[in-house]
């Protein structure tokens, strides 16, 4: 294998200085970047950040592209280290793992979870990236199905409801019981909304005991889906 070059090392260690800075702004001036405020605090003059991000559209999208495989990264490592047949047990690790990660990186969650962009619309290259943690929660249904350990129920779903899910099956290329694929998404939904409630605020003054809170919520969502 060729090692990268000198130059190509230099401008690789100049792009990851820059996000670095750009999230510290994140946590203080929220998605509200600036390449100019970026470059003056590299001591740059404001032109030549524009060798590395073309635009501040491109900076953001790095940094939620970054985000993104840090978090999904973080859930499937702790569903990996789960003991594969405890399906409610890779459920809850794969929860605290989101949890924890948002907590530590609070800015980076709002970029992603938070209000959108004024201006910004994410590429396509964003899509999958951001499905890493939503696919692994539908892999523990999936393997809970092929397993026979979870037993999915029928329900009556209106027709419509039932062609979207289809079309979302076919997308993750996990063929689940539409049923089951509804219940699923309603625990990644709630999960999502748990996470931001409490880190936007929404339990300021209550709840003072989070963890638990959050364990007893997740097992909660475990029992709408069915895991044993």
């Amino acid at each position: 294998m060729v090692a990268p070059s000198l130059r190509a090392r230099v401008r690789a260690g100049m792009i990851d200085e820059i996000k670095a800075v750009a999230r510290r702004h994140l946590a203080t001036d929220g998605a509200n970047l600036s390449l100019r405020a970026v470059a003056r605090d590299m001591g740059m003059v404001s032109s030549a950040i524009y060798r590395y991000f073309p635009s501040r559209d491109d900076l953001l999208t790095a940094l939620i592209l970054d985000a993104y495989q840090a978090l999904g990264g973080a859930v499937e490592a702790a569903d990996a280290a789960a003991d594969r047949a405890d399906l409610r047990g890779r459920w809850h690790a794969a929860c605290r793992a989101a949890r924890t990660w948002a907590l530590a990186h609070p800015a980076e969650y709002a970029l992603l979870y938070g209000s959108p962009v004024p201006g910004y619309a994410a590429p396509d290259d964003t899509v999958a990236p951001a499905s890493r943690p939503p696919l692994t929660l539908v892999g523990i249904l999936r393997d809970g199905v092929a397993s026979g350990r979870l037993r999915p129920t029928e329900e009556e779903l209106p027709e419509p409801l039932r062609d979207d899910l289809a079309e979302v099956a076919a997308g993750t290329s996990m063929a689940l019981p539409a049923a089951l694929l509804a219940r699923g998404m309603a625990g990644w939904t709630q999960l999502f909304g748990l996470i931001s409630f409490e880190l936007f605020g929404r339990f300021n003054r209550m709840l003072p005991h989070r963890d638990e809170y959050f364990d007893h919520q997740t097992a909660l969502m475990a029992d709408l889906i069915g895991l044993p």
